[in-house]
């Protein structure tokens, strides 16, 4: 499922190779195996999937989110990849990491976000995404795109899907208005 739902739509918008991915909200590290290991950095605030993911693919980086301080260096990254991500926080705790988003970005880089939205036309699915899902803040798909804008990031949709049938997906890309984008 992860590579239909993910990686395909990943690399058919993007190329990777030779770029620096940091994967913000890497979890168990279900998407480093379309990167390779010496450009992957996964970050999650849980340490519990750090060290999982750490087991389960010992070649890659992982490393633990501490507060809202990413843990690599100024303009550093060509990719922040936000998958599934989103929904779990909080609009105030998302412009910490903008801030952050912002530093750790090359002046090309972009960031490729992929999460569940709220779609008016749908309201089935949003009652099941909202019943079903665990995040607190699934958003409509506006709403994602107005933080990012407001953080004066520039947004593309790169395409709107279903996924199991009753999640909408936003799969969309933000570049800091200054940024050249890289595709």
């Amino acid at each position: 499922m992860t590579k239909k739902y993910i990686h395909d739509h990943l690399n058919h918008h993007f190329h990777f190779d030779g770029r620096r991915i940091l994967d913000f909200g890497s979890g168990t590290g279900a998407n480093c195996s379309i990167f390779s290991p010496e450009n992957y950095i996964g970050v999650d605030p849980d340490a519990r999937r750090i060290r999982y993911a750490k087991r389960l693919y010992p070649g890659y980086n992982f490393l633990p989110l501490e507060g809202h301080q990413l843990p690599v260096e100024n303009q550093s990254i060509d990719y922040i990849l936000i998958i599934a991500v989103l929904h779990h926080i909080s609009s105030e705790e998302l412009t910490d990491y903008f801030r952050e988003f912002e530093r750790v970005l090359k002046p090309t880089g972009t960031i490729i976000v992929m999460e569940p939205y709220l779609e008016a036309a749908r309201p089935f699915s949003n009652r099941f995404m909202q019943w079903f899902d665990k995040g607190n803040y699934i958003r409509a798909e506006n709403h994602y795109l107005s933080l990012f804008q407001e953080q004066n990031y520039d947004c593309n949709i790169l395409k709107k899907f279903r996924k199991c049938f009753l999640y909408n997906e936003l799969f969309f890309c933000a570049c800091p208005k200054k940024a050249v984008r890289i595709q």
